[in-house]
C-alpha cells in the first residue's frame, strides 16, 4: 500500500480519530520515510477495543492482556499499543516519530532495523549505534 491507499482507507475509518491511531509500517510511509507497506497497524484505546468486541469482531489475547483484532485483511488493530505521543498527520492520528523508533526498537526483529536508521536519519541522530530489543543486533 502506499501513501493514497493508506489515506483512503483511514478516512473511511467509522471509528474516532482519538480512539486509534496509526504505527509501524503506515505510519513510516504517512512521515514520507517509506514508500509502501503490507498492511496497516494501528493502535487503539479500551473503549474502541470493547466496542470492536462488542460488534462481534473475533479477537486474541495478547500475552500482556490487551486485545489484537483484525477487522480486514489489510488492517489490524492492538489495543493499547503506544509509545510516547499521537501527533497529526495529514489530520490522522499518528505514533510520533520518537514513539516509533521506540517501538521498532522494542521489537527487535531484524526487519526493523532499515526502519530505525530512517527514524534516527529523520530525528537527526546520524551516528548512533543501532541496538535491537534485548539481542543488541548492532546495524
Amino acid at each position: 500500500m502506499n501513501r493514497a491507499d493508506i489515506l483512503e482507507k483511514l478516512r473511511a475509518l467509522p471509528w474516532e480519530p482519538g480512539d486509534y491511531w496509526v504505527i509501524t509500517g503506515a505510519a513510516m510511509v504517512l512521515y514520507g520515510l517509506r514508500e509502501r507497506t503490507h498492511d496497516i497497524d494501528l493502535g487503539c484505546t479500551s473503549k474502541l477495543a470493547d466496542a470492536l468486541e462488542a460488534e462481534g469482531l473475533p479477537c486474541r489475547v495478547m500475552e500482556d492482556g490487551n486485545r489484537w483484532f483484525q477487522p480486514e485483511d489489510s488492517v489490524e488493530v492492538f489495543e493499547n499499543w503506544i509509545y510516547d505521543r499521537i501527533v497529526s498527520v495529514d489530520g490522522l492520528p499518528v505514533l510520533s516519530l520518537e514513539g516509533l523508533l521506540e517501538m521498532k526498537r522494542s521489537l527487535g526483529r531484524e526487519k526493523d532495523r532499515r526502519d530505525i536508521r530512517l527514524l534516527l536519519d529523520a530525528l537527526g541522530h546520524k551516528e548512533e549505534t543501532l541496538t535491537l530489543g534485548e539481542r543488541g543486533v548492532g546495524l
